[in-house]
């Protein structure tokens, strides 16, 4: 073999094999431990703690970075290889399988007591644990500590039961004796499915949001950093089981001196596509001022040094070419975002069907309008081809006062994000008369006690949705499938006695060519 041959990183090779558990890659890793004060590598009493290891690859980086960095205060190799394994560097795997690879990874052998160990230990795991533990049921057969389904995750004694030590103790510090750390490192698992075998309704296998978890307990230890890497759809409020709280918490601390966000996950981990793009970041708890603001963008970045939520809208802006047009939109309507958007005509997800009526699986309608059925009602084109049925003014179980008012229904959910991308499915004038299935949203004036709307500003509102100008806006907020509400809180209100154009739109807020030519390189036609 050739002296310079090509010599491949092991753990790059399995940070590409599976969605299930994103492996990191080695040089995200590297960017990572990047962000901490360098000095920490120097002292032989900094302590690093991985709790949700999973190739060991952050444990291995540390240690290489420990070696150098140690050479002048514990000269002997050996001896300085073994202070760093025994005393400053600690993990706990999240899966059997992800012990052995830690292991592996840090130890040179899965058995840290054998003889092939680049250090001895007394037992097999070293300092990193693993305990395969059951879940603890309550009485709603969730688990206490993480919320997961017993259908799903009481699996016997045969099967991985994915629940993971770090979560499942009220003390995590008893894990390492009361250790103190002063550096905690990590990519967690993000989601777990809350899916039954009950679940009868097809939109019951949902997964949760997991990683909060791992954030507040790695807290409960108190380290001087904390450096994860996650899903960033908390940055919009947008991730399924994540409570405002826990993001208010997040936002408002301004804890975080450094974030790096990736808005196509892909750029950060090849060939996984998470939905909302990913970050990193370091959060320090004894600092509080303005984040240093990265976003990645195929071979560019920008960056803004800034509060997280410098606009009190309750989210981070992640794009900042979207923060400029924010502006701009402000220069024209005030602060617009809190009081004056779209959203105030767009109702709430479920807005007509309600305990297991007129949702997808309900089928309590009839094919041919007569005098009992004489309500429209749409439905999923993939449940019925023409897209609509008839039913019963009775089978309403909400929002009945809206059936003759005229509105406009459009998708709840649409996939299709990044580069010319539609954001939203297609609009189209709801009569009255009619109503929908879950799959819609409703949109219009629903509040009994306001005006209704007319044909004509229902065909305005349309008209504006369909601009490219107002879909970049809910892409503000919009990182997953679903359009709920709150996507469009920086979609500014206008005046629907006409219809609206991009044209009109772009001269009304002033935009300059490149945010113009931004947004139509951004967002696709709507046909």
């Amino acid at each position: 073999m050739e002296r310079n041959s090509y010599n491949p990183d092991v753990l790059n090779c399995l940070a590409n094999l599976s969605n299930d558990e994103v492996f990191t890659p080695p040089a995200v890793a590297v960017q990572m431990l990047d962000l901490l004060p360098q000095e920490l590598f120097r002292s032989p009493k900094t302590t690093f703690l991985d709790p949700f290891s999973k190739s060991g690859v952050f444990l291995r980086e540390i240690v290489k970075r420990l070696d150098r960095g140690l050479q002048e205060a514990i000269p002997d190799r050996q001896q300085r290889i073994d202070h760093i394994l025994h005393h400053q560097v600690f993990g706990i795997a999240i899966t059997e399988l992800t012990a052995f690879l830690s292991r592996r990874s840090l130890y040179c052998a899965k058995d840290a007591s054998s003889r092939y160990s680049v250090s001895h230990f007394d037992t097999p795991s070293g300092n990193l644990l693993y305990e395969p533990l059951h879940h603890t049921w309550g009485s709603n057969d969730k688990c206490i500590y993480c919320g997961a389904s017993r259908a799903v995750y009481d699996r016997g004694d045969a099967a991985e039961q994915y629940a993971y030590q770090f979560i499942h103790t009220d003390n995590p510090q008893s894990l390492f004796k009361n250790m103190k750390f002063d550096v905690i490192i990590g990519n967690p698992p993000y989601q777990l499915s809350k899916a039954t075998e009950k679940s009868t309704d097809s939109n019951a296998a949902f997964a949760s949001a997991i990683y909060p978890m791992f954030f507040d307990q790695a807290l409960k230890l108190n380290p001087s950093y904390l450096i994860m890497i996650t899903p960033s759809r908390w940055m919009t409020r947008t991730g399924q089981g994540i409570s405002d709280d826990w993001v208010d918490k997040l936002i408002k601390g301004n804890h975080f001196v450094e974030i790096h966000d990736y808005l196509d996950s892909t750029e950060c981990f090849a060939g996984v596509d998470i939905m909302g793009g990913v970050s990193y970041f370091l959060y320090q708890l004894s600092y509080e001022g303005k984040c240093r603001f990265v976003s990645h963008s195929g071979d560019s970045t920008s960056t803004v040094i800034d509060y997280l939520d410098s606009y009190n809208s309750g989210i981070i802006i992640r794009d900042p070419k979207a923060r400029h047009i924010v502006d701009k939109i402000i220069e024209v309507e005030g602060d617009y975002y809190n009081n004056n958007t779209f959203s105030s005509l767009v109702g709430p997800s479920h807005f007509y069907d309600k305990a297991g009526v007129l949702n997808t699986s309900w089928r309590g309608y009839v094919n041919k309008k007569d005098n009992d059925h004489s309500v429209k009602y749409y439905l999923n084109k993939r449940v019925e081809e023409k897209g609509y049925a008839w039913i019963k003014a009775s089978d309403i179980p909400k929002n009945d006062h809206t059936l003759n008012r005229h509105k406009v229904f459009i998708p709840k959910a649409n996939g299709s994000f990044g580069e010319n991308a539609p954001i939203l499915g297609i609009p189209f004038y709801g009569e009255p008369g009619s109503v929908c299935s879950q799959t819609y949203i409703y949109i219009g004036r629903y509040e009994k006690e306001k005006a209704d709307l007319s044909e004509k500003e229902c065909h305005n509102i349309i008209s504006y949705i369909k601009t490219k100008f107002f879909r970049y806006m809910v892409s503000i907020k919009k990182n997953t499938q679903d359009a709920p509400t709150a996507v469009y809180q920086f979609v500014p209100m206008q005046d629907f006695s006409h219809p609206w154009t991009d044209e009109m739109l772009y001269k009304k807020y002033g935009l300059e060519q490149k945010e113009i030519d931004f947004i139509e390189s951004m967002i696709r036609p709507m046909e």
